[in-house]
């Protein structure tokens, strides 16, 4: 497994491409999962004996079902265009972390298997047996890829890297070799509804504890409902929400947001979790079985919307998924985007000047905004083509008076992974979440020497959770990544709420009158 013994890159002043070093990140691979984890999933619980044939079958299953799958194993015509482009390359050197080099550990099984040349010439055509080094290959090298889709973008034949990683990914599930961070979290989410295994007395008490938090810190009494019958609202975050900074900042600022607009909504203790591992290891079964936990708290609350929290994966799982994984949702209100981002919620309330700001308590921040991969480059916001980069930056801009933007080669379409997306966010990965995060710092470094930026905003947990992770490996604090809705939080002046100056003036009475009484 992965030694966490390691060199940080150093920053680079211009971004160049790096010299190759053969299999340098050969060594990188996450914990296998055990029968337990795959079980649940409905997958061996070791490698099967019949490995080989089985992934033969299930490769070919996999390209009768996906028709993209095999026009992207046939198309590549090996330009190069895609290979700088990968944030893992230009971080690792591996000269397999080269978009085509990852995709080619496939194709060349692929061609040996379902093609004439490769069957009768593979030397020809480059075509290999499936072995035992191989499949080792394959579990290395495609959990090295954060799916984030970046070298798609530039590839001239729109080549989806990505769905590769993800059959890759399946296959090696289906024989028998799965990996242990993805499959837990999925098996905890079928048995409990959230990633962390967080059962409902627990999110109840941790929903309670928010609202003192926050009526003690405004006045006002802003309630996180759970389970709650007739709410307009289903709010579907990822659980990371409920527990850790920054996303629980993050959480409280969607409260505040349905409060001060006067929404009714609730969380589902059945439907606790936004994320939906199902993509990462390529399942559309786990994916379906995920999504219809939703669909079936949906229709137990009676709720007419569903909002979906700050995660990059689960929004795109959302809005490209959705309908058809767990659809109709013709029992919903139809005059309502199905389903909704909370940054498009929020966005249409400041539009119709239902929220106030006093922006200036934001002003010990100057922002920039990190856009993460899924929503950048597999999604939209609102009714036009880009909202997805407009909407967030217009909240921030609402709630923040300094906001710059890094590069623009780094941002929008273009965006960098933060290196710890599809399924790596595990620490035993942590060589390759470092070094995957290198461009995204080289780009952050540059907007905080040029315009003084203090802190990085995201709508992504897996995001928020990475860079607070690997932010100290490059010389930054873990408090400089922070939600969207956190800048919000702060910034949302709530009806009814404390004014800070009489809070001020209320403590220096209490003080004197404290030290009259006692002289």
């Amino acid at each position: 497994m992965a030694d966490n013994k390691f060199d940080t890159p150093e920053l680079r002043e211009y971004p160049i491409i790096p010299k190759l070093k053969k299999n340098v990140m050969s060594h990188s691979k996450p914990f296998i999962a055990k029968e337990p984890h795959q079980e649940p999933l409905g997958f061996p619980g070791e490698l099967v004996d019949d490995w080989h044939d089985v992934a033969i079958k299930k490769m070919g299953d996999l390209q009768s079902k996906y028709r993209s799958l095999q026009v992207y194993l046939d198309s590549c015509v090996k330009c190069g265009a895609c290979t700088d482009k990968c944030h893992y390359y230009v971080g690792t050197t591996d000269p397999k972390n080269m978009p085509v080099a990852r995709q080619d550990l496939y194709r060349k099984v692929y061609r040996r298997y379902f093609t004439f040349a490769g069957k009768y010439f593979p030397k020809l055509v480059g075509a290999t047996d499936l072995t035992k080094d191989v499949l080792d290959d394959w579990y290395s090298y495609f959990h090295q890829c954060s799916q984030c889709r970046r070298c798609s973008v530039y590839c001239p034949y729109g080549i989806d890297t990505a769905e590769i990683s993800m059959a890759a990914r399946e296959v090696m599930d289906t024989i028998g070799v799965g990996q242990k961070y993805c499959n837990e979290i999925i098996s905890k989410v079928h048995k409990i509804g959230n990633n962390l295994g967080l059962p409902g007395p627990a999110l109840e008490d941790t929903l309670e504890g928010l609202e003192e938090d926050v009526e003690e810190d405004t006045g006002v009494a802003v309630k996180f409902p759970l389970d709650v019958e007739g709410a307009d609202v289903l709010l579907v975050t990822p659980s990371a929400d409920f527990f850790a900074e920054p996303h629980v900042d993050g959480l409280i600022g969607y409260a505040k947001v349905f409060h001060e607009a006067g929404i009714s909504w609730t969380i589902s203790s059945h439907a606790s979790e936004a994320a939906n591992f199902g993509m990462f290891i390529g399942s559309y079964d786990n994916m379906r079985k995920l999504a219809m936990r939703i669909r079936e708290a949906a229709i137990k609350l009676g709720v007419k919307r569903i909002v979906f929290g700050e995660c990059g994966h689960a929004w795109r799982v959302a809005y490209s998924f959705l309908n058809t994984l767990a659809g109709p949702w013709d029992f919903l209100d139809q005059n309502y985007p199905i389903p909704q981002h909370i940054c498009e919620v929020t966005h249409g309330l400041i539009q119709e000047n239902k929220l106030n700001f006093d922006k200036s308590k934001n002003d010990d921040m100057v922002l920039t905004y990190h856009d993460s991969c899924n929503v950048a480059r597999a999604s939209r916001m609102g009714d036009e083509a880009g909202g997805q980069f407009k909407i967030p930056r217009e909240v921030i801009k609402a709630a923040c008076n300094n906001f710059y933007d890094m590069s623009a080669d780094t941002i929008k379409e273009g965006t960098y992974c933060c290196g710890g997306g599809g399924g790596l966010l595990t620490d035993d990965l942590m060589e390759l979440r470092v070094k995957g995060a290198l461009p995204r710092m080289e780009a952050l470094r540059r907007v905080v020497e040029d315009n003084g930026v203090t802190h990085m905003a995201a709508i992504c947990a897996i995001c928020k959770s990475q860079f607070a992770k690997v932010f100290p490996y490059y010389d930054f604090s873990m408090d400089q990544i922070v939600s969207v809705h956190q800048l919000v939080s702060n910034a949302l002046i709530l009806t009814g709420q404390n004014d800070e100056n009489e809070d001020e003036n209320d403590d220096e009475n209490h003080s004197q009158r404290d030290i009259d009484e006692a002289a």
